[in-house]
């Protein structure tokens, strides 16, 4: 799968930056780096590598060819032919507006300039007297893996230039907030802040060590926001009578002295220490690396899980799958394909993917399969559908995590409202398992057998022609 060629650049390669240099370049974007720094190009590799291993694996359709990977020497030369581009440099104002400065003089004229500061207004980042239009393009970490992009734009910058950057950043797989006017810190690290300035107390004061507090949230409300944001988690919340209730409810407590939110403690040499030592017998087990590759891995089984139930990101997701995959195939093409990398959630300890993973592919494929015929999510809103009666599986040999997984569908034989397909899982040139399925067409209330429809029919028939000519497997 190819996409056109586009041209991003990045000024600064940290963390941030060299996140989104992944998430770029792997969604087949030519990618141009541009940071000074030591060492920076390792790092930058490392990024690159996690991401390799782990966004594949959030997708059920193959990503685009990945893009080039350039490092320039000076940021003229990053950005002169690039249509994004993207800086990152250190959150100090000084260093934004000297960068910005230089990308303005050397950039195209329609190429968008987006800053990734966490905390500075679009209006502070434009040097004075300059009147840079450029938008804020804050990201989460680990940009390649996380969809949201909070998206700010500077006064000077025309709405079509903003429209444009969601349409680009939809491109590579993000999600875009945009605010309706700029504020310090934006909206997610003030929420996150203010979370933080609590945390900083409760550790100062021994209430609750850094470990506690980590538990706290992973096993309680950190999995509701997972699904559900803060308020639709509170209207919940609220029971039967919703939001207004619960506000009713809680409402007096917000003037109780249960928080430190206006108050922040000082970071002095005795609570750095503090909270390191506390952090280190928490995770100091764990090379960075490692908890970098256990995060993207938990990441990547949380959002395939809501992708399951169709809800939240996971629903963002399945949309983005279907962006990326390639244009139908006609029916009378013999081969109905479906490509994915397996992820770590599909696998065992050892790295061997589950059969449960097999049965995922085969549905996918077969959700493919069906919607090339005509079964799509438009036909089956009519009430009708097609129902698995009989399944038969062949595993011939293992796939390992990180593998690409392709699945070959193949119509054998229609017999009145029943038709049977069979699939082929193959990694390289190798079938190592096959899934044979019965499937009838039913009413999908009650699972009656029901008459195919006249254009259903025809368009099997048609597949089943062509498919019986190809040779099959055992």
């Amino acid at each position: 799968m190819t996409n056109s060629s586009r041209t991003v650049a990045i000024i600064g390669a940290g963390v941030i930056g060299g996140g989104w240099a992944a998430r770029f370049l792997l969604h087949g974007w030519d990618v141009r780096i541009f940071d000074p720094g030591a060492d920076v190009e390792r790092q930058a590799d490392e990024i690159l590598d996690n991401a390799r291993r782990s966004l594949p694996g959030l997708y059920d359709v193959p990503l685009p060819d990945e893009g080039e990977l350039s490092w320039c020497d000076s940021i003229a030369s990053a950005v002169e032919a690039a249509d994004w581009i993207q800086e990152s440099v250190p959150e100090r104002l000084d260093a934004k507006h000297a960068a910005i400065r230089a990308i303005h003089a050397a950039s195209r004229p329609d190429a968008i300039l987006a800053s990734s500061t966490s905390g500075f207004r679009p209006s502070e980042l434009s040097p004075a007297g300059d009147d840079v239009p450029l938008v804020v393009a804050h990201p989460y970490n680990p940009v390649y893996l996380l969809p949201l992009v909070e998206l700010v734009p500077h006064a000077k910058t025309a709405t079509a230039v903003v429209e444009r950057a969601e349409i680009l950043l939809s491109s590579v797989g993000m999600k875009s907030v945009r605010l309706k006017k700029e504020i310090d810190a934006h909206i997610g690290d003030r929420l996150l802040e203010s979370l933080w300035r609590e945390a900083l107390w409760l550790v100062k004061d021994d209430y609750a060590t850094t470990a506690e507090i980590d538990d706290i949230i992973r096993f309680s409300f950190g999995i509701r926001w997972a699904q559900m944001g803060l308020f639709e988690t509170y209207r919940i919340a609220g029971g039967e009578a919703g939001m207004k209730h619960f506000i009713a409810q809680f409402a007096p407590a917000l003037g109780w002295p249960w928080s430190r939110l206006t108050d922040v403690p000082e970071l002095d040499d005795d609570l750095t220490e503090k909270i390191a030592a506390q952090s280190d017998e928490q995770s100091g087990r764990y090379s960075i690396r490692e908890l970098e590759g256990k995060r993207d891995a938990n990441l990547v089984a949380l959002m395939r899980a809501l992708k399951g139930q169709r809800w939240g990101v996971g629903e963002f997701l399945n949309r983005f799958d279907r962006n990326l995959a390639q244009s139908e195939t006609d029916v009378v093409e013999p081969i109905v394909s479906f490509e994915v990398v397996a992820p770590s959630s599909w696998c065992d300890p050892h790295g061997f993917v589950l059969e449960t993973a097999y049965r995922h592919l085969v549905d996918q494929a077969l959700d493919k399969f069906l919607t090339t015929v005509g079964c799509d999510d438009d036909y089956q809103r009519t009430g009708f559908g097609f129902w698995v009666t009989d399944t038969t599986i062949r595993r011939t040999d293992d796939a390992r995590v990180g593998k690409t997984l392709r699945v070959v569908s193949r119509a054998i034989e229609r017999v009145d409202q029943k038709i049977h397909v069979v699939c082929e899982i193959v990694v390289g040139a190798r079938v190592i398992a096959t899934d044979e399925r019965s499937l009838a067409h039913v009413h999908l209330a009650t699972r009656e057998i029901a008459e195919l429809p006249d254009t259903l029919r025809l368009t099997l028939d048609a597949a089943v022609r062509r498919h019986r000519r190809l040779p099959r497997g055992d």
